[in-house]
């Protein structure tokens, strides 16, 4: 059943969170099931049918330029516990690493039974710690640690779909920033990875105007000059965003990353799927092997930490499996509602 702006009032509950500072708002209720055999049909369905809905929930008056959002579906696959589809200000994702973490901190802690997948059993959940979770990209696990009273997530690792790089040592001219080296990446979806010392940038929250600047512009020069293609899926071949690495602040870390997805967006968080990407990218350069930890530091300075889990691969692509972790918190609960005269009632964006 999609969604379409009513004749009477529509009420829509969601549980946000926030994993290492970047938002996750959860629809709890308000919507039907999605129909779909896989989660790729899912995504589709949303694309086509669920746009007033996500511009509702993402954008102003109710959201805003950097919303970041969840519909927990059935799962496709026997074997997993649910699905998810993740959606920005620009559409709908086809992985989120630090949504996944937050999803997972939601499930276990508030114990929501969504409208979306009503047969969910979130009590049942919280005693197995170990949720399997259907994606648009693939299946990824995720495993709780808990309080030793078992009330809340303390963290949550999960292990993420087949990552590996794409293309290495690229050069593209980027009006505005000249000719900039990059590697493409695959995480859960695709990033161009740049170095922010090559654009005269340091990566701190002050700067967050000139990182979307020159992100979004690299996303475009690279989306013009290098074609990209999933070597299995045809809906996971296109360019996500841009991730803007430095030096991280702390020694005991191994990174600083900046990510600018979808419509300019800013990730606060370190960016689950980009880290992944990353260490596919390290791993691909011989300096990161299986069982080392690389920490990487976000615009805010909080962490994600990946390991190579094993090493794996992708239609002749060497790949590996990446395990991130870190940590979410429950922010508030919401009532939205929908006025039938509100002339502003899918949402607008000004940033």
């Amino acid at each position: 059943m999609s969604w379409q702006p009513a004749t009477t009032w529509q009420r829509f509950t969601t549980l946000d969170l926030h994993a290492e500072g970047e938002p996750l708002r959860v629809l709890t209720a308000g919507l039907d099931p999605l129909p779909g055999a896989t989660m790729l049909q899912k995504r589709r369905y949303a694309r086509e049918r669920l746009e007033g809905l996500r511009r509702l929930l993402m954008l102003e008056p109710r959201g805003h330029a950097d919303m970041y959002g969840a519909l927990i579906t059935e799962p496709t696959s026997p074997e997993s516990d649910l699905g998810v589809l993740f959606m920005h200000n620009e559409g709908w994702s086809t992985m989120c690493g630090h949504g996944i973490i937050a999803l997972v901190t939601c499930l276990l802690e508030a114990r929501p039974r969504p409208s979306t997948f009503p047969d969910l059993d979130c009590s049942g959940l919280a005693g197995k710690e170990r949720l399997r979770i259907d994606t648009p990209a693939g299946q990824v696990v995720a495993q709780a640690a808990l309080s030793p009273d078992r009330s809340r997530v303390m963290h949550v690792s999960f292990r993420n779909v087949p990552s590996f790089a794409y293309a290495l040592d690229q050069v593209v001219d980027v009006p505005g920033w000249g000719r900039v080296r990059y590697d493409l990446a695959f995480g859960g979806a695709f990033y161009a990875y740049v170095d922010a010392r090559d654009l005269g940038l340091t990566l701190e929250a002050a700067n967050y105007r000139k990182l979307i600047e020159a992100g979004m512009a690299i996303k475009r020069a690279v989306m013009s000059a290098y074609p990209i293609h999933h070597p299995l899926e045809p809906d996971l071949s296109f360019l996500y965003g841009t991730i803007i690495s430095g030096p991280p602040q702390d020694p005991a870390h191994q990174a600083r990353n900046v990510c600018i997805f979808a419509d300019g967006e800013v990730d606060r968080s370190p960016t689950g799927t980009g880290v992944s990407g990353r260490a596919a990218l390290e791993y691909a350069r011989g300096r990161l092997l299986p069982g080392q930890a690389f920490t990487t530091e976000s615009i805010l300075g909080t962490t994600f930490t990946v390991t190579i889990a094993s090493e794996a691969a992708v239609a002749g692509f060497p790949a590996i499996i990446p395990e991130v972790s870190g940590r979410a918190w429950i922010t508030g609960q919401h009532e939205f509602v929908l006025a039938p005269d509100d002339p502003l009632g899918q949402g607008f964006l000004l940033r």
